[in-house]
Order: structure tokens, then sequence, then C-alpha cells
């Protein structure tokens, strides 16, 4: 492959891992934030009395500080740079192996020859 194929094919990858980072990372906030509301209402009555502030802005407090707690010892730790490039590295090779079984496809129905290649617009996936 070319160069710009192959960074092609890696900014399609990183794009999908930060998707994927996202996805569990909100994932995450709903968790935490359902868990949060559930014991707002257990522990404090939110729902039976309106008064006294101080204990709601400690609580939101509380909870942007657990939120920030989660990001970066749990968050960070599990989907951290490490994580990003196996699974970049992962969705690469996911391509690559499409891109050889559709080669293996074309020559098998007889549409390409063993030495011919498939034209790099065809290797290009917009799914990736």
């Amino acid at each position: 492959m070319e160069s710009n194929e192959q960074h092609e094919v890696y900014e399609k990858a990183r794009k999908r891992v930060k998707q994927k980072k996202r996805l569990y990372y909100h994932f995450v906030l709903f968790l935490i934030g359902s868990v949060f509301l559930v014991a707002l209402n257990i522990v404090f009555n939110v729902g039976e009395q309106f008064g006294e502030w101080f204990k709601y802005a400690i609580a939101l407090w509380l909870f942007v500080w657990v939120l920030h707690f989660v990001n970066v010892f749990i968050t960070n730790r599990f989907f951290g740079k490490d994580w990003e490039r196996i699974e970049t590295e992962k969705l690469i090779e996911k391509h690559l192996d499409k891109s050889e079984d559709l080669e293996r496809d074309l020559i098998k129905k007889g549409l390409l020859t063993p030495n011919d290649k498939l034209p790099e617009s065809e290797k290009k996936s917009p799914g990736l």
C-alpha cells in the first residue's frame, strides 16, 4: 500500500476509535448519573423537599468530583493511548483482511486474474 493510502486508512481507523471511546465515556456518564440521582432521592429525599439549597450545591459538586475521579482513574486507565493504538491496529487489520477477501472473491468469480490487484478506489472503505 502507498503511504497516502496507509495514512488515510489510519485516519479512518483513528476516527472510529475516538468515536468508540466517546461512546464508552457517555455510557459511564449515564451510569454514574443514574446512580447519583437514585442516591439523591434516597438520601436527601429530593422529591419531597426543596429547601436548604446548600445540600444540592454540595451534591452537585460531589457529582462533578466523582465524574472527574472516574474519568481520570478509571476511563483514562482503560481507554488511554495504548488502548487507542491497539484498537486502531485491529481496525486496520480488519480492513486489510476485507480487501484481501474481496480480491479472492473476485478471482474466484473470474472478474480478476491472480496477477491483477484491485484498483485503489475499490480498496478504500468508507465505513472503516
